[in-house]
């Protein structure tokens, strides 16, 4: 027997016919959902049928980002997915990527083109995107004047800042003419400088969101100076003014606690700030106080009147150190003066005169110590302790005394 296979080649070759033909990669097919089942793992098997057949069909938990309600049995829908073979058990089946309600696929595909295209013009880049302002006095809105999304705005709005001013402009939201209005509210609100625009509505079905996914309301927010806030329909679902916007909400809610700041919040951060700069502001008062304090207490030192009581203390001191010097110079040059005195008083010649001396002077005034001086009939003049005596020399006789050395002179006479 020639060309036998295994189940897993026969199996194997199949599916490499199906991954090869270009039109099952990429299908839409469109059917009644029955025995759809959701798995613990996040994945969904369900089967489509029509009149004539059945195909099985699964999800994997990772597809199933964009799908924005829940599958039941009786559901008729339109399947994005490739058709491929699964081997184990050698049978075909489609492998969703997207799913939508039967009768928006047509608008499902008029949604993608328009994303492509405002997305290659940059509409979407978020160069373009313009911040949110923290604090607002002033928010615009354009949604239905009725109906849950403003009535939730307006009373989250009051609640977390009852001061921010609401500005409504009743816009129509769905059905024909809605994209023109809302274009109209965004460009009044802008002309009223407000200082953001929310534009929304509550959930609904592709068709009740179309007016979101229109060119007009794209540009409209694109061309906008005030930052807008898209907030269309629940968290789940998108539209193309959600990636035109400067911020999306998933909800009419959220859009009015992501424009209105909670003035609670804000009170307590003051409330802190102020404690915060009460305690900085003492801090740096004692800080200042004590270098005030000490600067006083330098200038103090540095005064010149500190300077003059300083010099006046230096010169009193010297003054006393002065005179103490004095003092003790004046006692030292006394007694050394004292000293002198009494050698003074040995050489005094009064002193000698009171003790029975006398001093001979001759008449022309010079002092007679030798009888050479004294010539027979000459006068002299006689110093004693009262006065003084004229006298005649008579005559003149050498003496000697004992102990005393005789000079030449008087040796000569002696020897004549």
């Amino acid at each position: 027997m020639k060309n036998v296979y295994t189940v897993k080649q026969v199996n194997s070759y199949i599916k490499n016919m199906f991954t090869q033909d270009f039109m099952l990669s990429r299908i839409y097919v469109k059917g009644e959902i029955s025995n759809c089942k959701y798995h613990t793992s996040g994945h969904i098997y369900f089967s489509l049928k029509d009149e004539s057949g059945t195909i099985a069909c699964v999800m994997f938990a990772g597809s199933r980002a964009g799908l924005s309600f829940r599958l039941q049995d009786g559901q008729q829908v339109i399947v994005l997915g490739a058709v491929s073979v699964y081997e184990r058990d050698g049978k075909y089946q489609l492998y969703a990527r997207e799913i939508v309600r039967d009768g928006v696929g047509a608008l499902y595909e008029r949604f993608e083109a328009l994303k492509k295209e405002l997305s290659e013009m940059g509409m979407f880049a978020p160069e373009y995107k313009q911040p949110i302002p923290r604090y607002v006095h002033t928010v615009g809105i354009v949604t239905a004047p009725t109906g849950a999304a403003v009535r939730d705005i307006i009373n989250i709005a009051g609640r977390r800042n009852p001061y921010v001013q609401l500005i409504l402009y009743p816009a129509q939201v769905q059905g024909d003419g809605a994209a023109q209005s809302v274009a109209r509210g965004i460009r009044a609100l802008e002309k009223k400088q407000v200082d953001v625009i929310i534009v929304g509505r509550g959930g609904g079905s592709i068709e009740d969101l179309w007016a979101f996914n229109e060119e007009t309301v794209a540009r409209a927010i694109f061309d906008c100076t005030v930052p807008i806030i898209s907030a269309v329909g629940h968290e789940t679902d998108t539209t193309i003014a959600d990636f035109v916007a400067d911020m999306r909400a998933p909800t009419p809610s959220a859009a009015a606690e992501l424009a209105v700041c909670d003035v609670r919040e804000v009170r307590e951060r003051l409330l802190a700030y102020r404690e915060a700069l009460q305690r900085t502001i003492r801090f740096e008062t004692e800080k200042r106080r004590k270098l005030l304090e000490h600067a006083a207490l330098r200038l103090k030192l540095a005064h010149p009147r500190q300077r003059l009581n300083e010099s006046r203390q230096y010169a009193a001191d010297l003054d006393t150190k002065i005179r103490a010097l004095m003092t003790e110079r004046l006692t030292r040059e006394q007694h050394r003066l004292a000293l002198c005195v009494e050698k003074m008083k040995g050489l005094s010649p009064l002193l000698k005169l009171s003790q029975g001396y006398s001093y001979v002077q001759s008449e022309d005034g010079k002092n007679v110590k030798s009888i050479a001086q004294a010539e027979q009939g000459q006068c002299l003049d006689i110093y004693v302790t009262d006065g003084k005596i004229r006298a005649q020399v008579l005559a003149a006789e050498p003496l000697s005394y004992p102990g005393r050395e005789m000079s030449g002179e008087e040796r000569r006479r002696e020897e004549k």
